[in-house]
């Protein structure tokens, strides 16, 4: 009786083995505070070529959201399945350990399967750049192998950083073009490690794996050598226009994102901060071509499912307003590029999607068992023929607090300082929003005539019709965004996480002494 049941578990094994051998890899890259400044998305002076080559042999999805545009809150909607309605995480600074502590995260799920996950650099939330070097915010179980380099970014090079705010990086528009080669920054030594972790899988093909590859630009400080800025002159460099015009038609928490510090922008500043930010860009777009090369160099391509995301879009200016946490296009947007097994060549999918879908997508292209509270759909229709619809919308949120303030603008009739929800409904031709459930105000943008949606077109009479069924559904959707108990879950009282360190940031002043 002993001697079969051995046997039967030895049967097991093996086939489970075997079963694991034979399933697609997955490289998943993720760039952070990337908005859709890329070549292959149409952009008139952002040179992406890796990037752009990537797209060419997988499907590019043209209308891809987040679903909260911010890092902490979107990157554990991502890595979860679930929106931050049901996984409780609506700020930086914590896990869905704290709220849902049993729930199975996607690289989680791939590694119960017997693959072989590893995190390379920001895949949960980070305090961007001093985390950098560290685990930052990071969950054990959904990793086998997590490397953490740190760069002279981080190093050696804060105090010569330029910000708004002296000393002030992560959160503060801030910039320097360093005179140090690729490789000796973050996101090049990153590189390097992706390569090597592919040169273990290329020798050991017994294990799928599941590689994360987290890089930090373009996310402030917008550090990258000074050879990628001499391809952007600054004087050639664009400025928003017509800010004060826009912002007319506008309720006050549509701009509750915009810093103070910003009033201290010129447009000589303007034009250097955009400078630097598609400096960083074409300076990742490098790093990721290396890691690409070296899929190809060691004949890993052929079987691996590449992802390419950002965790939110980012604004340089529209409407006023810079960075993120607005429910503009530019900030709830995403790129998201899907190549490999299971996926079109070159093809563009138009129906929008969001970054909650990747889990569901990838556990079925890898035949991974998936939770089944998944609240993405999955997009393997849509990789096999972009022109299906699948769910036909996406929907992003953000959170006011109380004073929400326009540009010395007073607080809004009726804020008495209490926290409210604001929920975009994008579908292929519209974005529709709504702020406090429409008390503090909504926005409704045609995109078939208004791509930078400058006009705000709630409430005109002309689109009753098409308003009143958009509000109705972005609050079906709204509702299928909760858990099943219809409740928030919270973080318990106490439960407070710290943003690790690597060094002191006033170390790299002492250093060059």
């Amino acid at each position: 009786m002993r001697l079969r049941t051995f046997l039967a578990t030895a049967v097991l094994v093996v086939f489970s083995q075997l079963h694991a051998a034979q399933r697609p890899n997955v490289l998943f890259m993720v760039s952070d505070d990337l908005n859709n400044s890329l070549g292959c998305y149409g952009h008139p002076l952002v040179k992406t070529p890796n990037l752009d080559k990537l797209a060419a042999r997988g499907v590019r999805f043209q209308n891809a959201n987040c679903q909260f545009p911010l890092c902490g809150p979107s990157r554990n909607s991502m890595l979860t399945g679930l929106y931050p309605n049901s996984n409780g995480i609506l700020t930086n600074s914590q896990l869905f350990r704290q709220t849902i502590p049993n729930a199975v995260s996607l690289p989680q799920a791939f590694r119960r399967e017997g693959y072989f996950a590893a995190r390379i650099g920001k895949l949960y939330h980070y305090g961007v750049p001093n985390s950098i070097g560290t685990n930052g915010h990071d969950d054990p179980a959904s990793w086998e192998l997590e490397l953490n380099p740190a760069g002279c970014d981080r190093l050696i090079e804060h105090p010569d950083i330029f910000s708004l705010l002296p000393g002030n990086f992560g959160g503060t528009l801030s910039w320097y073009a360093s005179p140090r080669p690729d490789e000796k920054h973050t996101d090049g030594l990153q590189a390097k490690d992706a390569e090597w972790v592919l040169e273990r899988c290329a020798k050991e093909k017994d294990r799928p794996f599941f590689l994360a590859l987290g890089f930090f630009r373009p996310h402030t400080p917008y550090v990258s050598p000074e050879k990628w800025f001499k391809g952007y002159p600054e004087a050639e460099m664009p400025v928003v226009q017509g800010v004060k015009e826009d912002q007319a038609d506008l309720p006050v928490p549509a701009l509750g994102s915009y810093k103070k510090e910003q009033d201290k922008l010129t447009d000589d500043l303007r034009r250097q901060a955009v400078q630097a930010y598609f400096s960083a860009i074409s300076f990742m777009d490098a790093q990721a071509g290396k890691v690409l090369d070296a899929l190809d160099r060691l004949g890993l391509a052929e079987n691996t499912i590449v992802v390419f995301t950002s965790d939110h879009g980012y604004h340089l200016g529209e409407h006023g307003l810079w960075q993120k946490q607005s429910l503009f296009e530019e900030s709830a947007r995403v790129p998201l590029i899907v190549a490999g097994p299971g996926a079109k060549k070159g093809v563009v999918a138009h129906s929008p999607v969001g970054l909650i879908d990747l889990y569901p997508t990838l556990a079925e292209l890898c035949d991974v068992k998936a939770p089944a509270n998944l609240q993405g759909q999955s997009l393997v229709p849509m990789l096999k023929d972009p022109t299906v619809k699948g769910r036909g919308w996406v929907l992003s949120q953000v959170v006011r607090g109380g004073g929400f303030k326009r540009m010395g603008a007073s607080a809004a009739k009726g804020d008495d300082g209490k926290r409210i929800f604001g929920y975009a409904l994008r579908t292929e031709r519209f974005r529709y929003i709504e702020w406090n459930e429409g008390k503090a105000g909504k926005e409704l943008y045609d995109h078939e005539t208004d791509p930078k949606e400058l006009t705000n077109l709630a409430d005109k009479a002309e689109l009753a019709e098409v308003q009143a069924k958009l509000a109705e559904q972005l609050h079906g959707s709204v509702k299928t965004t909760y858990p099943a108990s219809g409740k928030t879950p919270e973080i318990p009282l106490g439960n407070v996480m710290y943003a690790p360190e690597l060094v002191d940031p006033k170390v790299g002043k002492a250093a060059k002494k």
